[in-house]
């Protein structure tokens, strides 16, 4: 069915209208929990990196104690960030009811 201009209903292919967010998306708060989530654990995480580099070597050793800040950053925040993208599509499945988007 269309309506006269040949564009099915609804003003996009399929019936959806492109101009609106899909329903079943977790909330605009999960996603800045998560983003937050995962600037804490890298912050955090370079400081672990920091403070075991620091540990580690003997005297004053700049590089050393960079590269564990940088590695320990990025290691938390990874991590933190794949628990974050599976807990925010776990979110999205189950608002949507169980069904999966293909």
């Amino acid at each position: 069915m269309t309506d006269g201009t040949g564009a099915p209903p609804g003003g996009a292919e399929g019936g959806e209208r492109s101009g609106l967010v899909p329903g079943g998306l977790p909330s605009r708060g999960a996603y800045t929990l998560a983003f937050l989530s995962v600037m804490v654990a890298g912050v955090l995480g370079g400081v672990i990196g920091y403070g075991l580099a620091d540990l580690g070597t003997d005297g004053d050793s700049t590089l050393a104690n960079v590269a564990g800040l940088v590695l320990g950053a990025l290691v938390g925040a990874v991590g933190v960030g794949v628990v974050a993208v599976l807990v925010l599509r776990a979110m999205a499945e189950w608002q949507r009811g169980g069904k999966r988007a293909r």
